[in-house]
């Protein structure tokens, strides 16, 4: 029984240590540590229980107060905080009533504190973690340091230090790669330092930790809580990677893995956005549906289906909300390239503009080659709708290199449809070929669908100099690739805004193309300016 449990073979230990007529405290413990490592979280809560009885009537007050707040820390990670915070509240009680001086079930009630704190005031969460950190060094607890240290690590990310919490991040990593806490303490160490990574968009720090996540988690048999999130975690990097089946697969195998817990609801997103990518819309309005009712914000995933639907409208209002919503740094850096984007195909550039702008300054605070990526791909797109076909060439080239070291071939497949569009703006008709022809082959390889459309659409040829368009539509078309807004055009041809917009929308729905700038593309390419 006992080699069962330190081998690390969960799923016997729990048989085993399940079966025990009256066991004592300790087995009690190792029963709550096992029945949570295979994924029966209630009998977890009625080990952790039955051991912080036992504790009571040998009259041992800290271990008492220990098993309460590991109970109540099991509640809290299932978001059961009423109930949490009642066994938080009988444990201080014990120690304080037991007289116990400064100790490590101190330490380990500080950890609730600073994580109520962390988002809300990340200094005060700061100090709590780095007090819980020292009394684990003081006491010989490894798991409270590396809690501790884990957490100093998240309250300066979220201060805006990254690259000083990435580095206690890194050492808290260390801990577990050398084998120092607990598997419970470890797995929590894993997924936390991971979704750092993919906050701060440091992808090659969240390959690396996904790597070693999947290997710690393979070595142990039966283990449950932790898969899932590797499961979501993988997923995303194969998506960014164009591993599309790979990525479906693994995202739903954490749908089912995670079933009722609260990552299921990151997991359901992740399934919408690798169907909408492909061209599965249904599947993915109902895969983003089931993520906001478990609790997981929609969006921007759900606005870039509206969009690609060719709801440019909808989507627009659906990013101006988020984005009025998003108050915190970390928040608004997940939407600015889809609010850049979205902006474009609504014609609104100022707003477009002022996205991309934050995207920069995001970038130089992060200085990783992802956000660097993402920023000039947005600045390319901006100076490419503003008219400016030149300077976007420029940066949209230097976007496309980014996404080419990052193994990103669907991102870098978009800059070079920006590249095209630039250079059919500048009279570079066989550039523009030459990059809509392998945007559209590396589309076909991934399976989007909706860009290839797209893509083919753009580079197709209309022999007359209008197309079908209207004189009155040329016209407007004219003014439109000399980067005038609808309100600028009203005035100049003496018409209202709202038969401007009218126009516009005709001009694309007859020649094919999605948006302001592939219709200016359109113009110089046919020598229409």
């Amino acid at each position: 029984m006992g080699d069962y449990f330190e081998r690390r073979d969960w799923g016997r230990a729990y048989e085993d240590l399940a079966r025990l007529g009256t066991p004592g405290a300790a087995d009690l413990e190792r029963l709550a540590i096992a029945a949570y490592l295979t994924g029966h979280d209630e009998e977890s809560d009625d080990a952790w229980l039955r051991a912080h009885q036992e504790f009571l009537r040998l009259d041992d007050g800290a271990r008492a107060a220990r098993c309460a707040f590991w109970l109540a820390f099991g509640l809290m990670l299932r978001g059961e905080d009423v109930r949490a915070g009642g066994w938080l509240a009988r444990a201080q009680r014990l120690l304080d009533e037991g007289g116990e001086g400064e100790c490590a079930e101190r330490g380990y009630l500080l950890v609730p504190v600073a994580l109520g704190a962390l988002d809300a005031d990340p200094p005060a969460a700061y100090a709590s973690f780095a007090r819980a950190r020292e009394i684990g060094a003081r006491f010989g607890e490894p798991d409270l340091v590396a809690i501790g240290t884990l957490g100093c690590g998240e309250a300066m990310v979220r201060a805006g230090k990254t690259a000083e919490g990435v580095a206690l991040l890194d050492e808290a990593m260390v801990a577990v790669t050398a084998g120092e806490v607990s598997p419970r303490i470890a797995g929590i160490v894993y997924c936390a330092v991971l979704l750092e990574c993919h906050a701060v968009f440091d992808l090659r720090r969240a390959r690396e930790w996904t790597v070693a996540l999947t290997r710690w988690c393979d070595t142990q048999r039966d283990l449950v809580p932790f898969r899932g999130q590797c499961l979501v975690h993988r997923a995303q990097l194969m998506q960014l990677q164009g591993e599309w089946p790979d990525a479906l697969d693994e995202a739903r195998h954490a749908c089912e893995r995670l079933a009722d817990r609260p990552a299921a609801a990151m997991a359901y997103y992740q399934l919408a956005e690798v169907h909408r990518l492909r061209g599965e819309f249904p599947v993915a309005e109902e895969a983003y549906r089931e993520a906001s009712r478990r609790g997981y914000r929609a969006q921007p995933g759900l606005a870039l289906l509206r969009l690609a639907q060719g709801e440019a409208a909808v989507a627009a209002a659906a990013m101006r909300t988020v984005m009025d919503q998003a108050g915190d740094r970390i928040t608004r850096s997940y939407l600015l390239s889809a609010h850049v984007e979205v902006m474009l195909a609504a014609d609104d550039v100022p707003a477009a503009r002022a996205a991309a702008t934050e995207l920069a300054e995001l970038a130089d605070d992060l200085d990783t080659p992802y956000v660097r990526a993402v920023s000039a791909h947005a600045a390319g797109a901006v100076c490419l709708a503003a008219g400016d076909a030149k300077a976007a060439v420029a940066t949209l080239r230097r976007a496309w290199t980014l996404w080419r070291e990052l193994d990103a071939p669907y991102d870098a497949a978009r800059a070079r449809v920006l590249i095209g569009l630039a250079c059919r703006a500048l009279g570079d008709h066989d550039g523009a070929t030459l990059e809509l022809d392998a945007a559209a082959w590396a589309f076909r390889k991934l399976g989007a669908a909706p860009d290839l459309s797209g893509v083919e659409r753009l580079a197709v040829r209309a022999t007359p100099p209008g197309g079908p368009l209207t004189p009155r539509e040329v016209e407007v078309l004219r003014l439109v690739a000399a980067g005038k807004s609808n309100r600028v055009i009203a005035a100049d041809l003496f018409l209202s805004e709202k038969t401007v917009a009218r126009h516009v929308s005709n001009i694309l729905g007859k020649l094919g193309l999605p948006s302001r700038s592939a219709a200016t593309g359109y113009a110089y390419e046919h020598g229409l300016t």
